[in-house]
């Protein structure tokens, strides 16, 4: 295993470690699934148990199906009664256990009494001033301001008293009061469609991996709802308990000391307690039964997932045994019908690439379905494709190039990349030459068939040694010995290489010029040329002239045939 494996895999292994540990050390993080809203926010636990409506509404942000979302709503209704209940039956308990009153309560009801004489002599002085008319108005201004100052200070006295005999009744008031704020809070982006579940129902997963992902939802919520229903059963184990005790307190002699009055209003408010005790305990029993059928069920909603995942597989069982069996099918019918063994494992090996990619393609549908974002997805594919083919774009774009006026043909001779020879086939994508020697040299085919992406006409060069008529300069060399008369024999050879090539070099002369596109003399010459070069036993004489590629060879042997001749005369 190479060293950058190694690395890798031990990242790998330290990354699950590192899950894995932080995975069980957060395993409790709902155990307090009781005192958390639907938004997932933690509240402080207040005077007066609010756990049920806090259950009921969290867990109804996770309904899913219908059936669910109907169980939702009716657990947020009973929880909202029993804590509505449970307010009640707090506020008159506090008013039955209030306790003793303090030394500064007394002092703050002594005071109290003051003011509310003080205030009830200051209202009647400020009506005697009203009735004695406009010679009074400026002492019935004052009253007044006196009235409102000692008015001021009695509520403010009647608040301390309050706060000081009956602290616990007010704190109760204050969380009801930011109870139902919140509620009118939540009614109304319940109203709007602002608590509406924002996954699908389990008919709507179509992939398996939606289906895998709804089974682990659906699996978390099953153990909420136990843990939701051990909650609803414990309070109402608390509740009953709770009943027994305060009837048996109802049932006991109140105390002689007593005023008849005051043990009557006990009496009445106990009977309430009990009530209203009553009242919670059936919700909350409803609240189990209820909690029951919900959890029943989001076990009918796994076994369909199960069923759901179960058919997902099947169907991806069932591609990769056609795709097996279209992969063997496609290779016995190749073998049926074809003779060439080179073909024949081509065509195999791309039948099997194909069937593979269009099986692999097939099974990822079925796991993740269509894509959602189409557009940024086949852009995002358009433009992989096109970095992993732009030889073949930029080769279909060169074909163009060279089916230009400009370009080539086949048959032409032409040398690309440094390798020459004649053009056999011109494709959208590749260009075929059959490579052939040195120009200057025999000029034969080497037998090999040469391919090329013809993105060299764009990004590239050639060379087109093909006109119209596939002119090419060609050259004969030959030593001749010391002695012979140098000067008659190149006038000779100069002579029949003229006459030879005349033909032709006319030809040429015309076509370079139509190419090149001048008037009057063209600057490109096709006369024959001998040039003489010293050697060591003689002189080298080397003829070029000009010659079409297909004459080729039957040029160079009659100027052979002539330059022998001359080569005799001089001899003699």
């Amino acid at each position: 295993m190479s060293r950058s494996r190694k690395m890798a895999l031990g990242i790998a292994l330290a990354v699950l470690v590192a899950t894995s540990t932080g995975s069980l050390l957060t395993r409790g993080v709902m155990d307090n699934l009781p005192f958390l809203r639907a938004n997932g926010a933690f509240v402080a636990k207040g005077i007066v148990d609010q756990r049920p409506w806090q259950t009921a509404s969290t867990l109804a942000a996770l309904a899913t199906s219908a059936e669910e979302k109907e169980f939702a709503r009716e657990a947020e209704r009973l929880a909202d009664h029993e804590v509505d209940q449970n307010f009640s039956q707090s506020l008159r308990q506090a008013s039955l256990n209030r306790p003793k009153p303090s030394e500064k309560a007394k002092a703050l009801q002594q005071r109290m009494n003051e003011l509310q004489a003080t205030v009830k002599a200051d209202q009647a002085q400020v009506a005697k001033l009203a009735s004695a008319g406009e010679a009074a108005e400026n002492d019935l201004e004052l009253a007044k301001a006196q009235l409102g100052l000692d008015q001021s200070e009695l509520d403010d006295t009647a608040d301390d008293l309050t706060r000081e005999t009956d602290e616990h009744r007010l704190k109760i008031q204050q969380e009801l009061n930011a109870r139902q704020a919140e509620m009118k809070k939540y009614n109304d982006a319940a109203a709007k469609g602002e608590q509406e579940s924002a996954v699908a129902s389990v008919g709507g997963r179509r992939t398996l991996a939606r289906r895998i992902n709804s089974w682990f939802a659906n699996r978390s919520r099953q153990q909420l709802l136990q843990q939701a229903l051990k909650l609803a059963s414990d309070d109402a184990a608390a509740l009953a308990g709770d009943h027994v005790r305060l009837k048996a307190e109802y049932e006991q002699p109140q105390a002689e000391n007593l005023p008849r009055l005051e043990a009557i209003q006990n009496k009445s408010t106990q009977q309430s307690v009990l009530m209203i005790l009553a009242d919670r305990l059936a919700t909350q029993k409803q609240l189990v039964g209820l909690y029951q059928k919900w959890s029943r069920q989001v076990e009918i909603q796994r076994q369909i997932l199960v069923h759901r995942m179960l058919e997902s597989l099947a169907i991806i069982a069932a591609i990769i045994l056609l795709t097996i069996l279209a992969g063997w099918g496609l290779q016995v019918a190749l073998d049926r019908t074809l003779r060439d063994m080179r073909q024949k494992n081509t065509l195999k090996t791309i039948l099997n690439l194909g069937t593979q990619c269009v099986g692999f393609i097939l099974v990822l549908l079925v796991i993740f379905g269509v894509p959602e974002q189409t557009p940024t997805i086949l852009g995002l594919a358009t433009a992989g494709l096109t970095v992993v083919f732009q030889d073949f774009i930029l080769a279909f774009c060169g074909w163009f190039v060279l089916m230009g006026p400009n370009g080539i043909r086949v048959h032409d001779w032409v040398e690309i990349d440094g390798v020459g020879g004649e053009v056999v086939e011109l494709g959208i994508f590749r260009t075929w030459l059959l490579e052939t020697g040195n120009w200057t040299a025999n000029g034969h085919p080497t037998g090999r068939r040469v391919s090329f992406l013809n993105g060299f006409a764009i990004k590239g060069k050639y060379f087109n040694f093909s006109t119209a008529g596939q002119w090419m300069w060609d050259e004969i060399k030959l030593t001749v010995p010391v002695g012979a008369d140098i000067h008659r024999l190149v006038e000779k050879i100069y002579a029949e290489a003229v006459r030879v090539t005349e033909a032709d070099a006319k030809m040429a002369e015309t076509e370079w010029k139509r190419v090149t596109r001048e008037e009057g003399a063209p600057q490109f010459s096709a006369m024959p040329q001998v040039n003489l070069r010293p050697a060591g036993a003689g002189v080298d004489l080397v003829v070029r002239y000009i010659t079409r590629a297909s004459v080729r060879l039957e040029k160079r042997n009659k100027l052979f045939e002539k330059v022998l001749e001359a080569l005799q005369e001089a001899k003699q």
